[in-house]
């Protein structure tokens, strides 16, 4: 069940623009050049921001994501062809052999459990054609991110036909590796509150490496997030 601030109509609207301009997925875009991808499957693509993306680049694009809301908004965006939307999650991926398989926005960590989390990998791999390519990322648990999202200000956006809406974010619970925190909306034109709750795993490096391993993933590389560095570490793995 994917969590409100994607699955609810209201918060899935106002999403894009509380992300701003999603500087984050230059450096996915550079992967896929690099890896020389033409068939990516982005996985949790939510309103669809990099599948358009990958799309006007000539790419042919699976996106597939759990929530209903956040699909329609992609859909509704303006999009060359190449595109196909799906609703599920990674273990409903289609064997469509690609070249690359995308998480971005730390996906890979709202798999809480040993078991969501190796079906997941278990279904990219056979997503994926030989030789295809992996790549996520995800935020160093050393760099303990909780504390810095229990002191955030509340982030505030005029939004064009909704008006001014306030968004802040609660840490309600710490039990390493789950961390769990609370996004509250609140929408001045009538003073509607939204909330949604969610929780995040937070997995070290060598227990990502060993997962993958596991699971038959050669590891190519381990980068640092260009533009995040310190915070967050980008795999990039092989399927042989």
């Amino acid at each position: 069940m994917p969590d409100p601030i994607f699955a609810h109509p209201h918060l899935a609207q106002i999403y894009d623009e509380f992300e701003g301009a999603r500087t984050d997925l230059t450096a996915y875009a550079a992967v896929a050049d690099e890896l020389n991808a033409q068939t990516v499957i982005d996985i949790g693509c939510g309103t669809g921001s990099f599948a358009v993306r990958l799309a006007s680049t000539g790419r042919a694009v699976t996106a597939v994501d759990p929530a209903s809301a956040s699909l329609e908004i992609a859909r509704a965006k303006k999009a060359p062809p190449g595109i196909c939307w799906l609703q599920g999650d990674a273990t409903t991926l289609p064997e469509v052999g690609a070249d690359l398989a995308v998480m971005t926005g730390n996906v890979a960590q709202v798999f809480v459990t040993d078991d969501e989390w190796a079906d997941t990998l278990n279904s990219i791999a056979r997503s994926l054609s030989g030789g295809g390519h992996f790549v996520f990322e995800t935020r160093r648990p050393g760099r303990r991110a909780w504390e810095e999202w229990a002191d955030s200000e509340p982030v505030v956006r005029d939004i064009p036909g909704i008006g001014r809406v306030e968004r802040s974010l609660d840490v309600t619970a710490v039990e390493l590796p789950l961390v769990s925190f609370r996004h509250t909306y609140t929408f001045a034109a009538d003073g509607t509150v939204l909330v949604s709750d969610s929780t995040l795993r937070f997995r070290e490096q060598a227990e990502v490496e060993a997962d993958l391993a596991a699971h038959g993933y050669r590891i190519r590389d381990v980068r640092e997030a260009p533009d995040r560095p310190g915070r967050e570490l980008v795999f990039i793995a092989e399927k042989p």
